[in-house]
This record gives C-alpha cells, sequence and structure tokens, in this order.
C-alpha cells in the first residue's frame, strides 16, 4: 500500500512515540495517505481541473486524480501531523473529563496538518497532468491566485 510519510518520517517530529508500547504505524500511515488522496478529490481537484474535465463524464472515475501522478514527498510532513492528530495520538488518549496530554497533542498536530494542507494548496500541488514523467511549472500552479473563487 501507498504511503506518503513512514515511521522514519513520524520519529523526526516524535521520537519518543514508540515508548508508549506500539512498535509500528504501517497501517495508520496507510490510512492517512487515503485520507489525504480523499482530501485532494474534494478540496483540490475539482479547483485544479477546471476547464479540463468533460463535464459529461463528471462523476466517473476518470474525473479523480491518479495519486501514482502526484509528488509523494510533498505530502510529507503533511502526512506524519495527520498520521499523529488523527490515528496515533486519538489511540493514546483516554478522553476523560481533564484534558491529557494525547489530547493537547491531537489537537496541535490537526491544526498543524490543516496548515500544512492548506499551504500545499496555495504553493501550487505538484501533479503530472499530461503525464510525462515531468511536473512543468503549469502543472505546479496553485488553485487560486488570491482572488474570489466560488
Amino acid at each position: 500500500m501507498a504511503t506518503f510519510a513512514t515511521d522514519t518520517d513520524l520519529l523526526e517530529y516524535e521520537p519518543d512515540i514508540q515508548k508508549y508500547g506500539i512498535a509500528e504505524f504501517d497501517a495508520d500511515h496507510e490510512k492517512s495517505y487515503d485520507d489525504i488522496i480523499r482530501l485532494l478529490n474534494i478540496r483540490w481537484w475539482p479547483k485544479a481541473n477546471y476547464g479540463t474535465v468533460d463535464i459529461s463524464v463528471i462523476g466517473t472515475e476518470s474525473t479523480r486524480l491518479s495519486p501514482s501522478r502526484l509528488t509523494s514527498s510533498q505530502f510529507t510532513r503533511a502526512a506524519v501531523y495527520h498520521v499523529l492528530a488523527y490515528y496515533i495520538y486519538p489511540k493514546l488518549s483516554k478522553f476523560e473529563e481533564e484534558v491529557d496530554v494525547f489530547e493537547r497533542k491531537m489537537k496541535y498536530y490537526e491544526q498543524k496538518f490543516e496548515t500544512e494542507f492548506d499551504l500545499i494548496l496555495r504553493v501550487g500541488v505538484e501533479y503530472d497532468l499530461d503525464s510525462s514523467g515531468d511536473i512543468s511549472e503549469a502543472e505546479r500552479a496553485p488553485f487560486h491566485f488570491n482572488r474570489l473563487v466560488r
């Protein structure tokens, strides 16, 4: 299964995360990958594809992005934040009335993920739209240029 981040990437941000009894997080990385692809399909792909999609096939599989055309390294930091916020720290938190350290970290990484994901969209998702093997400058263009997007 594909991932944007690995345990090695995760340990750069949270070096002590394995001391809580979970040795590896491969399944969680895979879930984060799927979540990020779903978010790209919702928040970026329709806007990036505006004018290039035949509207007669909207809703078919051909209107979905192809994850293999993405530059995976662009999403590593966001994937680390996502896996910590949505999969790892929820497993460790007790969710009691008084907020524990894991719940605080979960909220922290949720905010970091949203900020990082927004920055990726603003800078421009690197996507090989024409399947040429190279990503041109036009294929890195952000989907909005500080203008009103409806």
